[in-house]
């Protein structure tokens, strides 16, 4: 197997009842709706990067309708957490992969150039955080889980820790697109103020949530 055989993994629980920290400013239907855009961005950028095949992490039925989509893969995890899932999941393409690439789906902002460059970036483990250095919001390790994870939302500093206690100094990679994700209000509203070209971006312009957020903002 030739170096640089990396995989992606996503994690997906599905669109339905995601996103709940922004149910004060979407309904139920919105959420759901950016939460299945968001992903599908994702993939659009990740399957045009030069990555050995993407696997998307997931017991939601939607995920198979986005593999079909996309020429990805999925795996059911039957772990309890994120943390779990990932594992479950670098586990399960150890045997095909040099390494693996976790990512988050709720990057809208992701390109392809981006993953590019933190795939030509990477050394043993990579990490690229938030735009404010608290989450992680990708990993790239090799072999594949060559560390422990710990997400919980604040995993930055204890994933830096993780690498080293596994025996590498993680390289830390930090770009724009990886760094904007969708938990958060202030998230979204720097997202929809970008008014960018992506399905997120149309999504937000088109259904009136981008100018109802600039309404309740200014």
């Amino acid at each position: 197997m030739p170096p640089g055989n990396i995989w992606a993994l996503v994690p997906f629980k599905g669109p339905d009842g995601a996103k709940e920290r922004l149910s004060a400013y979407l309904s139920a239907r919105e959420r759901r709706d950016l939460t299945l855009a968001m992903v599908q961005d994702v993939l659009d950028a990740l399957t045009r990067a030069s990555l050995s095949g993407v696997l998307v992490v997931s017991r939601s039925p939607t995920a198979l309708e986005l593999v079909r989509e996309f020429n990805a893969e999925v795996f059911a995890d039957s772990a309890n957490d994120l943390t779990g899932a990932v594992t479950e999941a670098s586990d399960f393409v150890a045997n095909r992969a040099d390494g693996t690439m976790i990512v988050h789906g709720d990057l809208p902002l992701l390109t392809t150039d981006e993953v590019n460059h933190a795939l030509r970036s990477h050394r043993d483990i990579t990490l690229v955080p938030d735009r404010h250095d608290i989450g992680t919001n990708c990993i790239i390790a090799t072999p594949p889980n060559a560390m422990t994870y710990q997400f919980d939302g604040t995993s930055f500093e204890p994933h830096q820790a993780l690498a080293r206690e596994a025996g590498f100094e993680p390289r830390i990679v930090r770009l724009p697109g990886f760094g904007l994700d969708i938990d958060t209000i202030d998230g979204l509203r720097a997202f929809a103020a970008a008014g960018s070209d992506t399905r997120s971006g149309r999504l937000l312009a088109k259904t009136g949530v981008a100018s109802r957020l600039s309404a309740t903002h200014n």
